[in-house]
């Protein structure tokens, strides 16, 4: 066979290919262009966690109170070895090596609808259900499906960052309302209809709350409820947190007054039950009047399109939700009511830091600080950066989740732990202390 032209001649082969100049010219001005949403440098935690961990005092073990993971804390795991049983069985039938169904099995869709039904009047359906790849894609989901021209959500300050960031990659304006710290970090319900408009698809409620540990009270859940019908806007309910509270609180999803405005409820195994790694999550609409049958819709066309959780966690999920795991529940809300009764009776002593409330629910506590008492810090970026360098103590700060000034402190660790935790936090303020 003749060798090819001398123009055609290979700069270079890979498995047989010859690639001429002329065809490497081409390639060479291929221009890519990516979402300018995605191009520009995002705040996130983890990124600001990552940033913090690099200036960890190598002479002090780290103590992580940054990032919301109890899962390792072995203080959480009596009797969570039943949920693994049930993936290893799903697992060794083979059974479930297959495609599961774009919205989830039908018989794991049926167990969450029961499970959320036993504290609603409303019946949630197993068709209402629909699985998710953790609570982050059902996030992205509802953001995507509520997603149109000139569309605004209405957002908690502070609150979950990735919300924020969903709508800018989709286009939605994020109006902020604040959760107020003196008022048990409730809404200004007057705020909420300033900020709403014709263009508004809905308000996110983060209950209980990450990051401020409150639980809302029956009667204020039903003002939000009654505050969105009379802007005619749905609940988006973040309960990733569902019945993780203590003391004299008590849960009551928002589900339970969809009577007055639909209610899209986001929830998933990986807080309640401990397992963040498994990535399995849901969608729940509550609809008694049926004006959310578009949604519906939009949503199946969308997850027609996308990969739902692996199916050997869906085949476990029926015995996970039953109601054969109350040992396991009551201990992790005992060891989490200890851990923030100890966090919060500590920081209360400390003279530059502020608690307004104690935590009711979830595992998070913000913390105020106040930059004036303690020397060499501005803001709660400088806290979080020389309280890691000194103390090799993680926490996150505030501006990440809407509030400066401010940390967000988790309390889902070994009491022990977190007693070392606030010895280091005293110390660190007290070396800061002015002297005059």
């Amino acid at each position: 066979m003749a060798p090819p032209p001398s123009s055609e001649i290979p700069n270079g082969e890979s498995n047989g290919v010859h690639v001429s100049n002329s065809e490497l010219a081409r390639v060479g001005n291929c221009r890519v262009e990516c979402n300018p949403v995605l191009s520009q440098q995002k705040i996130s935690i983890r990124g600001v966690v990552d940033e913090l961990l690099k200036l960890a005092n190598p002479e002090k073990g780290l103590v992580s109170l940054g990032v919301g993971d109890a899962a390792s804390s072995r203080c959480f795991q009596k009797g969570k070895e039943r949920f693994s049983e049930a993936v290893a069985d799903a697992v060794s039938s083979s059974a479930f090596d297959c495609y599961a169904p774009s919205y989830g099995f039908p018989f794991a869709r049926r167990a969450v609808a029961e499970y959320l039904s036993r504290d609603t009047k409303h019946g949630i359906r197993e068709g209402d259900v629909y699985l998710t790849v953790g609570g982050t894609q059902a996030l992205h989901v509802c953001l995507t499906v509520l997603a149109s021209p000139g569309a605004n959500l209405l957002l908690p300050r502070p609150g979950f960052a990735p919300y924020e960031t969903a709508c800018e990659i989709y286009g939605i304006e994020a109006r902020y309302y604040h959760l107020q710290p003196h008022w048990g970090w409730e809404l200004n319900l007057d705020q909420v209809r300033s900020l709403a408009d014709a263009n508004t698809v809905g308000i996110v409620i983060i209950n209980p709350s990450n990051p401020c540990g409150a639980v809302f009270s029956p009667f204020h859940l039903q003002q939000i409820a009654e505050t969105a019908r009379d802007l005619n806007i749905p609940v988006i309910a973040d309960e990733l947190y569902g019945h993780m509270v203590f003391g004299d609180s008590k849960f009551v999803p928002l589900a339970s007054f969809a009577h007055l405005t639909p209610v899209i409820t986001i929830g998933a195994l990986s807080k309640r039950w401990m397992v963040p790694g498994w990535r399995l999550g849901w969608i729940a609409i509550c609809d008694p009047h049926e004006t959310f049958k578009q949604v519906k819709v939009a949503i199946e066309m969308l997850m027609n399109v996308t990969s739902g959780p692996a199916s050997v966690i869906q085949a476990a999920v029926p015995g996970i939700l039953s109601n054969s795991h109350e040992e396991f529940h009551k201990n992790v809300l005992t060891v989490l009511e200890s851990s923030a009764e100890t966090l919060y009776t500590r920081i209360v002593h400390i003279e530059a830091l502020k608690c307004h409330s104690r935590p009711q629910g979830s595992m998070f506590m913000m913390v105020e600080i106040n930059p004036a008492l303690l020397l060499g810090i501005e803001n709660d970026m400088d806290f979080a950066r020389e309280l890691i360098k000194e103390e090799s103590l993680l926490v996150l700060p505030g501006f990440v989740i809407g509030l400066k000034n401010w940390v967000r402190i988790f309390f889902g660790v070994p009491s022990d732990l977190l007693s070392e935790a606030c010895d280091r936090i005293e110390s660190f303020c007290k070396r800061r202390r002015p002297t005059n």
